[in-house]
């Protein structure tokens, strides 16, 4: 009898290892290929054919010191180590009022405003604060167009053309109500490449 048990337990064994650990993720990833191929090999970004990053992931657009390079737009602050470092995703968890944090946005603030001749009042929330993840490859079109004197002055192309550029990469809000229109950064920089 026990025996019985054993081998009936190990069979079980068996069948659910190769159906639930082998067949149904093979399953699962077949289907994920099949119709969201892109998006389930990480929403790889190419740029002359060799890829520069994930519309997934952000990344930072300064020189090796830190400070943002004027002829690029810039993300928003990353929390995640030493920046969009996937393996350290995290937001500051820091509260509105700690002083941490309190420092850490009025030094954005200024900087911003120093590089791109704004008031701290013109700001936007997203241009100081970083996500929750710490990845967000998104700003809001208010800090693109914020942007947009600086990037062009630096480029030497008119103001009008990057701004037009800016408009044209505005991504609506997924099925026309969920979330706020955004502009993925990685993507309007490779298009800001080919303008000019």
């Amino acid at each position: 009898m026990r025996l019985r048990q054993t081998l009936t337990a190990l069979r079980a064994l068996i069948i659910f290892t190769l159906v639930l650990g082998i067949g149904y993720p093979l399953v699962i990833t077949g289907i994920g290929q099949l119709a969201l191929g892109a998006q389930a090999n990480g929403s790889l970004i190419t740029s002359d054919g060799q890829t520069v990053g994930s519309a997934l992931i952000g990344q930072s657009f300064t020189d090796k010191d830190g400070n943002a390079l004027p002829q690029w737009f810039q993300s928003r602050p990353s929390a995640a180590g030493a920046g969009y470092d996937g393996g350290a995703s995290s937001g500051s968890n820091f509260g509105p009022e700690n002083p941490k944090l309190v420092t850490a946005i009025g030094d954005r603030q200024s900087a911003i405003a120093k590089d791109d001749g704004v008031t701290i009042g013109q700001i936007p929330a997203d241009a100081v604060t970083a996500s929750a993840s710490g990845l967000d490859p998104h700003i809001s079109p208010a800090y693109a167009r914020l942007q947009v004197a600086r990037v062009a002055a630096a480029r030497g192309i008119p103001e009008q053309k990057v701004s037009d550029l800016v408009e044209s990469m505005i991504q609506q809000r997924d099925l026309g109500y969920l979330g706020e229109p955004t502009v993925n950064v990685l993507q309007l920089n490779i298009a800001l490449a080919k303008l000019g």
